[in-house]
């Protein structure tokens, strides 16, 4: 029996007339209130850069709205905010989405330099995460709620491209608001993958749908919203569609190309990083809000074991360093029985010559993929910095990932953050793996390009691990160019120079990372929403070093 009698409907679905049975209805009860604490109270941030640091708690400060509108991380601090952010502020509340009166979440951009709309005018569902937290943030939880919900409803619509359904479980990419004339009435439209380039369903919509959850829930105290019957189901249905035993000899997930950020041929088939990184990051928050009653244990107890196999298969498979680089370089090949060292008969030879100058001495990170035969020896931006929000990264591999990141600003960020992969493809290589793909030439968009987005992660990657200073290095260079840029999506050249030839003005994922990455560094205790600390249970035995050792 369906929830709320939410029924089928065709893949372009319609939320008209299920706002009787609004899922707010059921939410209209008093809010639980939550003891909660703030990691860094007591901590300044020069402290910050000591060492270390774990954080998975809430906040106790009032949230709501300081006067005369000012953000309430304005407020908090006794330094002047920089111009930016009251533009940033100004920007981001006009790309806002209304659906009967009540917010639902953020545009992708509001370019008014262009006609040519395309889909940048819809509320794409990862494009909405750091809006959501810039809200959270600055204590405005309800467009995140109605996001929650809206989202939610359209996950229950019957799903179908050409003939073939997808599974039930499957969240929206994006959706828009449409108003019926004749019914005089607004819908939600969906978009599961069918109308995508490449028609391919987004992979990763569900699993920052479950870690936004768990981010509301620890920012607001509010336990209510992921405690209904819907919620849970909800969450059950994602993780059914990864949990399901298959043909699968390892415990990552095969995916397609363009199922994530990276939307477009290139390369990334298989077993993707930021998948991966996701996958783990929304099974560690799933399991911290499942309700162990019903079939609720059975799915604990599913995670519960996924859990270990993924984080050993990753630390140990997926994890690369100058020891490893160094042993994979001398593999034998052609191995056969348990006892083989190069279990996935990766070919020496495949291994590309720049990586050998590009590894330091200390440093490492997680490569972009592997399988059988098969490693992608590319940096991937998003996978790295979540395997360090979500603890997948042990301490001594997060702080490698950062090492290499010092030693390699000029590559991986050079005049504007952040690289989203790199090297680039280009030559014969990015004929053959994005087909010709004219968005995609060296060292723009995603083969290579340069995302002011991705600063948000990065920034909480910095707080978790102790280094504030890197993050703010990488402000100040946001600070000198987004604005006068009209936030644009992305930038193109291998220091990061040129706004992106086909990059959006006033994209809104570009406006709302610049303010997370504010407010983090303003309030270092807004990292509890989107971290989670290393779990003891998990962490396997890695016989070599993580890293080089420390000289």
């Amino acid at each position: 029996m369906e929830p709320l009698g939410l029924r089928a409907v065709g893949s372009h679905c319609s939320l008209s007339e299920m706002d009787d049975l609004d899922l707010t209805r059921a939410l209209d009860k008093p809010r639980l209130k939550i003891e909660r604490k703030r990691s860094f109270d007591e901590r300044s941030m020069s402290e910050l850069s000591t060492g270390y640091s774990r954080h998975d708690g809430m906040h106790d400060s009032p949230r709501g709205r300081s006067v005369l509108d000012t953000p309430l991380s304005y407020a908090r601090n006794s330094f002047e905010p920089h111009p930016m952010m009251a533009e940033a502020w100004e920007a981001l509340r006009r790309s806002m989405v209304f659906f009967r009166g009540h917010p639902v979440g953020t545009l992708a951009a509001v370019d008014n330099t262009t006609d040519e709309v395309l889909n940048y005018d819809q509320v794409f569902v990862r494009d909405f995460v750091p809006s959501a937290l810039a809200f959270l943030m600055n204590g405005e939880s309800d467009i995140v709620k109605h996001f929650l919900l809206k989202t939610l409803q359209l996950q229950g619509s019957e799903k179908r491209v050409d003939r073939f359904k997808l599974g039930e479980g499957v969240m929206p990419a994006s959706f828009k608001v449409r108003h019926d004339p004749i019914r005089e009435k607004d819908h939600l439209v969906a978009d599961f993958g069918e109308t995508a380039i490449g028609r391919v369903a987004p992979v990763d919509s569900g699993f920052w749908w479950i870690i936004l959850l768990r981010a509301y829930t620890k920012s607001t105290g509010d336990l209510t919203l992921s405690e209904t019957p819907e919620c849970q189901k909800g969450m059950k249905l994602i993780l059914s569609l990864c949990l399901a035993e298959g043909f699968d000899t390892f415990p990552t997930l095969l995916c397609a190309d363009g199922c994530s950020m990276i939307d477009r041929r290139m390369g990334v088939y298989g077993y993707p990083i930021e998948i991966q990184a996701l996958f783990y990051m929304a099974l560690r928050c799933a399991l911290s809000m499942l309700k162990p009653d019903g079939d609720g244990r059975e799915v604990i107890e599913r995670i519960t074991k996924r859990l270990h196999a993924l984080s050993f298969h990753m630390r140990n498979y997926f994890w690369l360093d100058y020891q490893q680089l160094n042993d994979i370089y001398r593999y034998k090949t052609e191995e056969y029985s348990h006892t083989a060292v190069n279990k996935f008969n990766v070919m020496p030879d495949s291994i590309p010559e720049w990586v050998f100058d590009f590894m330091p001495l200390r440093g490492g990170y997680f490569v972009g993929n592997v399988g059988p035969a098969h490693m992608d020896f590319r940096w991937f931006a998003l996978g790295n910095c979540v395997s360090i929000l979500s603890s997948l990264a042990t301490p001594d591999q997060s702080m490698a990932i950062m090492d290499l990141l010092e030693h390699r600003w000029d590559e991986l960020v050079g005049e504007m953050p952040l690289k989203i992969c790199y090297p680039c493809l280009e030559g014969h290589e990015w004929r053959i793996v994005t087909g010709c793909d004219p968005k995609n030439t060296r060292w723009s968009y995603h083969n290579g390009g340069s995302w002011p987005v991705l600063l948000w992660q990065l920034t909480a990657a910095c707080i978790k691990t102790g280094r504030p200073q890197i993050a703010r290095r990488a402000i100040d260079l946001i600070e000198s160019r987004l604005h006068r840029d009209c936030w644009p999506e992305y930038y193109d050249g291998k220091l990061g120079r040129y706004v992106g030839k086909q990059a959006r003005k006033y994209q809104t994922w570009s406006i709302a990372g610049y303010l997370v990455a504010k407010m983090l560094l303003e309030d270092p205790s807004h990292i509890g929403m989107i971290s989670l600390e290393e779990d003891k249970l998990m962490k396997p035995v890695i016989k070599r070093s993580a890293s080089w050792p420390q000289l």
